[in-house]
């Protein structure tokens, strides 16, 4: 039960970033909305905070993400330490895609992760 409780926030945070970014061309686009990108800054430190709590063996299942970049942020944005432009642009462009597609990835394969109990 925890671990579908953690991959379905990551997973509907993960996809309201990207609708919320999909229409966009660029990075100057997306910092000049401020009420796009406060909506995106909530939604990754929503999905950066619940990847922060996943479990070892979930963490080892899912080695390729990069638990590094998703802590820098994750720090950046519960500090609300400026400037993160660099930060935010990556994770929409990189972490968010990528963790999205490891977990797809995983689930596919071992759909074990979302039965109760595990």
């Amino acid at each position: 039960m925890y671990h579908r409780s953690l991959i379905s926030i990551v997973l509907e945070t993960g996809r309201s970033i990207q609708g919320l970014t999909q229409e966009m061309q660029d990075e100057h686009e997306l910092f000049a909305s401020t009420l796009t990108l406060r909506a995106v800054e909530a939604q990754l430190l929503i999905m950066a905070h619940t990847l922060g709590n996943v479990t070892p063996a979930l963490h080892r299942r899912l080695a390729q993400v990069d638990w590094n970049g998703w802590a820098a942020l994750h720090d950046k944005l519960r500090r609300g330490v400026q400037p993160r432009r660099e930060e935010i642009w990556y994770a929409v462009n990189g972490l968010v895609p990528q963790t999205l597609a490891l977990l797809q990835a995983l689930l596919r394969q071992q759909p074990i992760w979302l039965e109760l109990g595990y």
